[in-house]
């Protein structure tokens, strides 16, 4: 049994990253990704493109094996780190270690990822549009790709022989402790094309087989869901501390009236119309998937990763953003009306007091 383990992180940077304007990325000219299309799809048919550059192997080695480094930069503000590790083995009990794996040298790969993330946004640094507070934390996904099964040439036959070898495998668990139940649920999301490619999409990890060697379309199918988990989960989390803090200060009535009012109805309308913008785009960097095949895997990863319900989430907290802001505008507004005709009724006391003095001079 032959191939590699990969391990996906998606870090949220900032709101957009100008990529068009990318000249380099850690010192290396970055490129235009693309997949290996090599079944039947539309003409024609347009496929996000992020830029990418490929480092070398870390020095320090991983199980034994080379570390080969790949970055991502995506324009809706996302730099994904890619590593990959070859490995041979007897049987899927023996990936059990590849989960948490660290290097020869005692590193974690957790945090090479969030320093080599550090390093490539500070070349972006001008290119970020909203910047997030850095380090943020990453999205983690691991993927098991196998590019061979040891002779076995039907690799749907192959699973169902080692389905609760496979689901111990995701799962971290010993497949003896597994219910059947578990079981059926941790491979209840598959996804193949011919009897030589299955992938199996579980929650915190995958098994991708391909016995032709190629694999790099399926990742990049799971790379886009994980990055999305990562931006919904990200932009639920600032709504959420936003409206915290903005029914803290209705409720304690501090609404500031002329300047300071337009301020801060200006600020609920840039925050709503960015986040907004930024839901849109990261929705429909997967619009244009012509491989039909990896659409399927990709549908598959979006219902495991419950990105339906993040993205709801999303726009209910931007429909409370929406019910705020008018919140506010309205109370501005009648707190200027009230201050506007106290003003006026002040001025005709005072014309009422001059005119009074005036016939008594």
């Amino acid at each position: 049994m032959k191939g590699e383990v990969v391990y996906l992180y998606a870090f949220d940077v900032a709101n957009e990253i100008i990529t068009e304007r990318v000249q380099e990325i850690l010192s290396e000219k970055p490129f235009p990704f693309e997949i290996r299309m090599d079944r039947t799809l539309p003409k024609d048919m347009p496929l996000y493109k992020p830029l990418a550059i490929e480092l070398p192997p870390l020095p320090a080695r991983c199980h034994g094996a080379p570390v080969r480094l790949l970055i991502r930069i995506y324009d809706v503000g996302v730099v994904t780190v890619m590593m990959r590790v070859a490995f041979k083995a007897s049987a899927l009990a023996d990936l059990m270690p590849y989960h948490n794996p660290a290097l020869e040298d005692g590193q974690t790969l957790d945090a090479i990822a969030l320093k080599l993330c550090g390093q490539a946004c500070d070349g972006l640094r001008d290119l970020m549009v909203g910047r997030a507070e850095f380090p943020p934390p990453p999205e983690a996904y691991t993927v098991f790709c196998l590019t061979d099964l040891g002779g076995a040439d039907d690799v749907n036959r192959w699973l169902g022989e080692h389905r609760r070898e496979a689901a111990g495998l995701l799962t971290e668990t010993v497949p003896e402790q597994l219910s059947e139940a578990q079981v059926n649920e941790v491979l209840r999301i598959q996804r193949s094309f011919e009897n030589t490619d299955l992938a199996v999409i579980d929650w915190d990890a995958a098994l991708v087989v391909d016995l032709a060697g190629y694999a790099d379309d399926v990742l990049y199918a799971l790379e886009l869901a994980n990055l999305q988990l990562e931006e919904f989960r990200v932009m639920d989390r600032r709504l959420d501390a936003y409206l915290d803090r903005a029914y803290d200060d209705l409720e304690r009535r501090h609404v500031p009236l002329f300047g300071a009012a337009s301020k801060i109805l200006r600020h609920l309308c840039r925050f709503r119309v960015d986040v907004a913008k930024l839901a849109d785009e990261v929705t429909h960097i997967t619009k244009f998937f012509g491989d039909w095949h990896l659409a399927r895997v990709y549908l598959g990863a979006r219902d495991r990763f419950y990105l339906d319900q993040w993205r709801a989430s999303v726009e209910e907290r931007l429909a409370q953003v929406d019910k705020l802001y008018s919140v506010v505008h309205a109370e501005v507004n009648e707190q200027r009306m009230l201050w506007l005709e106290a003003i006026i009724v002040i001025f005709f006391a005072l014309d009422l007091v001059i005119l009074l003095l005036a016939r008594g001079g």
